[in-house]
């Protein structure tokens, strides 16, 4: 029998459910009941039979980028990579450290080409494309922790700013991460972009060999893992202020490079309670309490 994915208004009726597998997108558009219901219709339209394409290159997808050159033949398998390549250089990374940005993207490119839309999204569990007309703008919580609903700041994307995605990676999401850090969001100007960088700044809040971070190879996990024995992050005990400072350091000198060269816009790193921005304060992000959500804001 033929896997078919599953695709719902969901209660409210204005948001869309799509799910296939691993990937499960909640989607939302903002114009006339009839240019919604176009743009819905070609969101699902080519939802439908994407992860059979990745799944066809997986072997590939899997394996380290080649920072020159790209054999992928798929537009988002493609996508995947050239959000990567950037970072393939210096750091162990496969085109799969984009996939939720570059899938979102994919879905979202569908809704704008279908129907003239005032604003848009497309979360991927929390790597979210954005699509923004004249005078438009969103509310974006920056969520704590991947598994969380506690929230470190809210930033507001206007039409006229660069940001069109948003990421989250850190060692209690849905991917492994090498590092120690509770939650890396980023934006930059693409999904796909954000998800590969916040992947490289996570990954670098971190103390290698502390006693108190227990690691373990991800292919003992997860055997089909990109990470192969690479050690990833599975808990971290007590640290004292001072090394917690010490981790998010590591990953504001990853990051700063990342933003003067226009790979990122803006990026919130939080560890403990410690927060550490780069690029936000010109963007008047907001302090929230924790754990007070507004359900109208779009969580990274």
């Amino acid at each position: 029998m033929r896997r078919l994915p599953q695709i719902a208004l969901l209660p409210d009726g204005k948001r869309l459910h799509l799910q296939d597998g691993p990937i499960d997108l909640i989607v939302e558009a903002r114009e006339s009941e009839r240019d919604v219901r176009v743009a819905y219709e070609a969101a699902a339209r080519r939802f439908a039979g994407l992860l059979d394409e990745l799944c066809e290159e997986l072997a590939d997808l899997r394996k380290a980028a080649d920072p020159h050159r790209c054999a992928l033949k798929g537009v988002v398998a493609r996508r995947m990579h050239a959000a990567v390549a950037p970072f393939a250089r210096e750091h162990f990374i496969t085109p799969m450290a984009a996939v939720a940005g570059s899938v979102a993207e994919e879905i979202l490119a569908a809704m704008v080409a279908s129907a003239a839309l005032r604003r848009a999204y497309v979360n991927n569990g929390g790597d979210i494309a954005l699509h923004l007309s004249n005078g438009e703008q969103f509310t974006v919580g920056l969520i704590d922790r991947p598994d969380a609903r506690g929230l470190m700041r809210t930033t507001v994307v206007r039409a006229d700013d660069a940001v069109r995605g948003v990421a989250t990676s850190g060692c209690h999401g849905r991917s492994f991460s090498l590092g120690i850090a509770d939650a890396v969001t980023v934006l930059a100007r693409t999904a796909a972009q954000a998800d590969a960088a916040a992947t490289i700044i996570a990954n670098a809040v971190d103390l290698p060999d502390h006693p108190a971070i227990v690691r373990c190879p991800a292919d003992e996990l997860q055997p089909d893992s990109d990470l192969g024995p690479r050690l990833v992050t599975r808990e971290v005990g007590p640290l004292t202020y001072q090394e917690v400072a010490t981790a998010l350091q590591a990953g504001e000198a990853k990051a700063g490079p990342l933003l003067g060269s226009g790979l990122i816009e803006a990026a919130a790193l939080h560890l403990k309670g410690q927060i550490r921005v780069v690029g936000l304060q010109s963007r008047a992000a907001n302090v929230c309490p924790a754990g007070q959500i507004n359900e109208s804001m779009i969580h990274a």
